[in-house]
């Protein structure tokens, strides 16, 4: 990237109009936090004044752009604001801890602290140094919430000056976003930088498509302010009649949602019927909140039929990141359906800025919206051992991005557990021992196994059995990290007592044949029996599987086993070792094109594989990714398991290109759609094999009541090929649809 040279002056007046608009946007009025945060940053000013970002700016910009937005877009007080500031200022100047404790006291200093441990994970060696810094995040939230929220609005900001950065990063840190900031932002119900984070991951990892959508909605926009406006007037001259105060507002899916639903029901952009929302706010008091809201939803019915299946009342219990609001689904006049959401104005400021709006409402967290109990379930995660990071990780985002469901115990207690949720949850939700010892449950008073999914409104009476205890079985039906933990926890505790009560009997059989049992004596035994592992040796012992008499066997053959192992030893072939690993190899190779990876056949030498669970060809956008049985899997970059490689791996991945020509062919799908017509399979297989010269490799046709889906298996040189079929296929005058499909199975 070029960088144009500064003008000191110009940067200085930059700097100071930044700072005015922090000043600003925050609702700090007291000459003393003022005071404060003027100190903050003059201090970070004079530490960061001789640092510059990749795109050549003062570096400064970047903590006043990320105070500003904990002000301004989250709500968040002075504490927050000079955090912000100094959010790097320990891990990347002189000043210490101890300076900010002096100069700002314990409070920004813990939470500096906090922000600061969560860096210096992603340098301390790891099977995956994301998933460590990620499980150090987690950690963080059940010590102080305003860790994670800086933390955020720091990654949010780096999100938006992310083409500053080279390709390969800004895969790693978009794809990092979408795994676990983005769904942490949902949790704490940041709504807004939820959205605007899935966003900008895919202007990062699909520009092509993000560029389409937006401008798509940019042409739609007139006929929808049309519409809304012909919507929304008798809603508006009826709640006027009843004298309500109140706005409406339109709000626009947001282009990650739209791109979403498009994939998931394989529709075009035309097809998305709920491109907006209707948003009604109302000015009222708290106690009338509920009653108001449901007045609303009267005046809306008047006028317009709902969808019952579509009504949605998160007033009566509200959503566990707080969320509160009456959504309902109702026909317009010209035949569409319309999504409104109903809230008070308290409801509409929590909805944007989540977690942080109630400490406007409440001077402590509001135990009823769900926050506290989510972050005490947090807390109880964190005091169970969890050596792999990956599992920690992937458990606990499992319940990040969940839609909730609400079942009842017999007194009528609510239990919020996320949809999916089985009968062994609930029970590990109420006591860790009445889920380990569950054998099923009365819901709703029928008789039901462990394994049976509960539906919203459930109430289940769980039945226990003394004789009932988890086993590794059990890790297949529960769905929370709650209930997953504590199996775990059980299951490696009965394993931890195993091994020992198999190392006391070893030991002792041992000793009556005169046998020590060092590691030398262990291995030769486990050798001699042919056993995969010392774990494996001391669980049989246990079971009585290894007895005195096969240790006698041993001691008995020793001798002549020690023979032929002398005799034997001069005739074994010693292996040639490659000190060359994988890596080196590459960076050796990318000495002579340092640009990229070109996968051709002058990197014969080099082992790659096209990942069947994206099937990329020539022409795709990819990135290579180092795995661990030395070789190189290529993924196309929106492929999902290659997002959550790259999230938690990122310095394994390897910029990767096609080669400008290729000759072989490369395996992808399509998936038609169309009437059941005389001739429908020749037609497409006279455009595929005849027009286009193109292999097929299987081709599977299922037809119903004068419709047909037929998938498609073909070997085609590159993507251009690929358009120009789908485009030819689409000719076909009985064909409807055509896609290419994300994922398959070989």
């Amino acid at each position: 990237m070029q960088i144009i040279p500064a003008d000191p002056e110009i940067e200085k007046k930059e700097i100071v109009r930044k700072y005015r608009n922090l000043l600003r946007v925050s609702t700090i009025r007291e000459p003393a936090d003022k005071k404060l945060i003027r100190r903050a940053f003059n201090l970070a000013a004079d530490a960061h004044k001789d640092m510059r970002r990749h795109s050549g700016e003062p570096y400064i910009y970047h903590p006043l752009e990320v105070a500003t937005i904990v002000a301004g877009e989250i709500g968040m007080g002075a504490t927050s604001i000079i955090s912000a500031l100094l959010h790097d200022v320990v891990e990347d100047t002189n000043y210490t801890l101890d300076d900010i404790r002096f100069h700002f006291g314990e409070k920004v200093a813990r939470i500096i602290d906090g922000l600061t441990k969560i860096e210096d994970m992603i340098d301390k060696p790891s099977v995956s140094p994301q998933a460590e810094n990620f499980r150090k995040i987690i950690l963080t939230i059940s010590q102080d919430v305003r860790v994670i929220i800086i933390k955020l609005a720091d990654r949010l900001h780096n999100m938006r000056t992310l083409e500053a950065l080279p390709q390969h990063k800004q895969l790693k840190i978009s794809s990092e976003t979408i795994f676990l900031y983005a769904p942490l932002a949902h949790r704490l119900g940041l709504f807004s930088i939820k959205s605007e984070l899935e966003d900008l991951f895919l202007k990062a990892n699909e520009p092509e498509i993000y560029r389409s959508l937006q401008q798509k909605l940019k042409d739609t926009q007139t006929e929808r302010n049309k519409f809304t406006g012909k919507f929304i007037y008798p809603i508006k001259r009826d709640m006027r009649l009843k004298e309500m105060k109140f706005q409406i507002f339109t709000r626009e899916k947001s282009v990650f949602s739209i791109w979403q639903k498009m994939k998931n029901k394989e529709i075009p952009f035309e097809e998305v019927y709920d491109l907006f929302a209707v948003r009604i706010v109302i000015d009222v008091l708290m106690e009338l909140e509920k009653s108001e809201c449901w007045k609303v939803y009267s005046i809306i019915t008047d006028h317009y039929r709902p969808n019952h299946n579509r009504l949605r009342d998160w007033i009566s219990i509200p959503k566990a990141n707080g969320y509160e609001a009456l959504h309902t689904t109702v026909m317009s006049h010209t035949g569409k359906w319309v999504e409104v959401q109903i809230r008070s104005r308290r409801m509409d400021e929590i909805a944007e800025r989540g977690y942080a709006a109630h400490w406007k409402y409440k001077d402590t967290i509001d135990t009823e919206t769900g926050l506290e109990e989510w972050l005490t379930k947090v807390r109880d995660m964190l005091q169970e051992e969890e050596d792999d990071a990956l599992d920690f990780v992937s458990e606990f985002k499992m319940n990040l991005f969940a839609d909730e469901i609400y079942a009842y115990t017999p007194h009528g207690d609510v239990k919020t557990l996320p949809a999916g949720s089985t009968v062994l949850d609930f029970a590990y939700a109420i006591h860790t021992e009445v889920g380990n010892h569950c054998i099923g449950a009365k819901v709703n008073q029928v008789l039901v196994s462990r394994k049976h999914t509960l539906k919203n409104g459930d109430q289940v009476e769980v039945l226990n059995s003394d004789s009932i205890f988890p086993d590794e079985e059990w890790l297949k039906v529960a769905v929370t990290p709650r209930a997953r933990v504590k199996i775990k926890q059980f299951v490696k505790d009965q394993h931890r007592k195993i091994i020992l009560q198999g190392k006391e009997k070893l030991s002792g059989l041992f000793s009556e044949c005169n046998l020590t049992d060092d590691k030398t004596t262990l291995q030769k035994f486990i050798g001699f029996h042919q056993i995969s592992s010392f774990e494996d040796l001391y669980r049989m012992v246990t079971n009585s599987d290894i007895g005195l008499e096969d240790v006698k066997r041993f001691t008995q053959e020793g001798e002549k086993r020690n023979i032929f192992t002398y005799l034997s030893r001069p005739f074994i072939k010693t292996r040639p070792v490659n000190n060359m690993s994988l890596a080196e190899t590459i960076v050796e190779k990318l000495k002579e094109k340092p640009e990229s990876l070109l996968l051709s056949d002058d990197i014969a030498h080099i082992k790659y594989i096209v990942a069947r669970c994206c099937s990329p060809i020539p022409g795709d956008d990819v990135v290579g990714f180092m795995n661990e049985n030395d070789s190189i899997e290529i993924h196309r970059t929106n492929c999902p398991d290659a997002i959550d490689l790259m999230s938690k791996y990122g310095k394994r991945i390897i910029k990767a290109k096609w080669k400008n020509k290729e000759s072989v062919g490369f395996l992808t799908g399509i998936r038609i759609q169309g009437v059941d017509k005389k001739g429908f399979i020749r037609k497409v297989t006279e455009v595929i094999t005849e027009k286009h010269n193109i292999n097929i490799r299987s081709f599977h046709l299922d037809t119903s009541e004068g419709m047909t889906k037929g998938t498609i298996m073909l070997y085609v040189h590159d993507t251009q090929t690929l358009q120009k079929l789908i485009t030819n296929l689409l000719s076909i005058k009985d064909i409807i649809k055509v896609t290419r499909l994300d994922r398959f199975e070989d």
